[in-house]
């Protein structure tokens, strides 16, 4: 089955900031596949065809990009959006949970990426779209696996971007600030919890809550991603959001030293 209207792939497309990017893409003319771990209850809501694909296996992402190129021929858009958080002081966190996290967060975007680069070389046109954060570009405090998978995300789109320029594809960066998507209640928590961050985790906690609570509608990060799937000349980094794009622009442009002193204020962190 072929269509004139671009193929979008969209993972982590059944909630959240995913289903808002899907449903967005529709509205904007693209035929939109969605993933899920489970999306069997989904099939196809709203415009938009559901597949089972878990990042983290090779064999489920091959299946996945394999059974969209044998269906529409191409895939002209992929919107690396799946993703996990996490909470807690890093020193609470074992090797093994971080590196869980970064099979998701970051492995999960090099395996979806590895994917579909040859479909897109050959055509030689196409856009990757990586989901990352403001937290991409500054500290995160008792967030801090979670800041480290997104700074790895930025290098890696950023120098990807620079070697398959010339085949007509372009990698690009989404920075929301925080969203209104219950993120926060999924997070993973700390599997070696230790009394000495109690206090201060518990504070980052709330601080989360409300932070999730007063955040941007998820449409808002729709918006930047269907601007980078569609601009003639797209920028590498799209905010999602007014408070994105002012933390943006004062980490550019605040001495290091005012903008530390913020963000330990913002955080309620004591010296």
């Amino acid at each position: 089955m072929t269509s004139n209207k671009p193929i979008a792939l969209v993972t982590g497309a059944s909630a959240g900031i995913g289903n808002a990017v899907a449903l967005g893409l529709v509205k904007a003319g693209h035929e939109v596949i969605g993933t899920g771990r489970r999306t069997a209850h989904l099939a196809r809501r709203d415009g938009v065809t559901y597949l089972d694909l878990d990042v983290t296996s090779d064999e489920s992402v091959a299946a996945a990009v394999a059974q969209v190129i044998k269906r529409h021929g191409r895939i002209d858009l992929l919107v690396n959006n799946a993703g996990v958080a996490s909470a807690g002081a890093a020193e609470e966190s074992s090797v093994a949970q971080v590196q869980a996290l970064f099979d998701v967060n970051v492995f999960g975007v090099v395996r979806m990426t590895n994917a579909v680069l040859p479909h897109m070389r050959a055509q030689r046109r196409g856009r990757i779209v990586n989901i990352s954060s403001v937290v991409g570009f500054m500290p995160a405090p008792f967030m801090a696996s979670y800041a480290a998978s997104k700074h790895a995300i930025e290098g890696y789109s950023e120098s990807l971007d620079h070697e398959v320029r010339e085949h007509g594809v372009r990698v690009l960066l989404v920075e929301p600030g925080w969203t209104n998507t219950g993120i926060e209640a999924n997070s993973l928590r700390p599997d070696t919890p230790m009394d000495v961050y109690a206090k201060q985790r518990a504070v980052a906690d709330r601080l989360i809550v409300e932070a999730v609570k007063a955040g941007d509608d998820p449409v808002a990060v729709s918006q930047a991603v269907i601007a980078a799937a569609t601009d003639i000349k797209p920028k590498l980094r799209y905010t999602a959001g007014s408070r994105a794009g002012f933390v943006s622009t004062m980490r550019r442009v605040v001495p290091a030293r005012a903008f530390d002193r913020q963000i330990r204020k913002l955080n309620q962190l004591a010296g």
